[in-house]
């Protein structure tokens, strides 16, 4: 059993316990990372109690052999997609993706997530809808979009005249 899965299999409890679900498990370079997120998203304090639990399991169980970093993190705004259920959750999102190879002269692609199969997922890029197959994909990521209200003070410039004031510049 892959290390990634063993310790997916140790810290899945603890973070359901927490009303938390695992989004992913990443271990790079010495560094263990534990994704884990919520409806309406994870709180400092849940990932808190998760990485003191998920610490104590792993010391106990003791799936990594020699010194590792764990870290325990929400995916963020821009989260990565790795397994079909990533892909099938961000359908209707806007994706960034990188392939191994190239495909017609490119590697990367932008496009919103119209499908996912099990075999691969779906892009429409530029009206067109390209399929990609997960095994083709380096990397993939959602694309979070700014947009919505300008920030205060960034809306209408011009000056600001006191109610007082307004009847003589009528």
């Amino acid at each position: 059993m892959a290390v990634v899965d063993r310790v997916r299999e140790l810290v899945a409890p603890v973070v359901a316990d927490v009303g938390a679900e695992l989004y992913d498990v990443e271990f790079n370079g010495g560094i263990l990372r534990i994704l884990v997120d919520a409806d309406g998203g994870i709180d400092i304090d849940a990932i808190k109690t998760i990485s003191k639990s998920s610490s104590r399991v792993l010391d106990e169980a003791d799936p990594i052999p020699g010194r590792y970093t764990l870290e325990v993190s929400s995916p963020g705004l821009e989260r990565p997609l790795r397994t079909r259920l990533h892909f099938e959750r961000a359908i209707g999102e806007t994706v960034k993706i990188k392939t191994f190879a190239d495909v017609d002269g490119n590697r990367r692609f932008s496009g919103t997530l119209v499908g996912s199969t099990e075999a691969g997922f779906m892009l429409e890029i530029d009206g067109d809808t390209r399929a990609f197959a997960y095994d083709d994909v380096a990397k993939a990521r959602t694309v979070f979009e700014w947009g919505g209200a300008p920030k205060p003070g960034q809306g209408d410039k011009r000056p600001s005249i006191p109610e007082s004031q307004r009847e003589a510049h009528r």
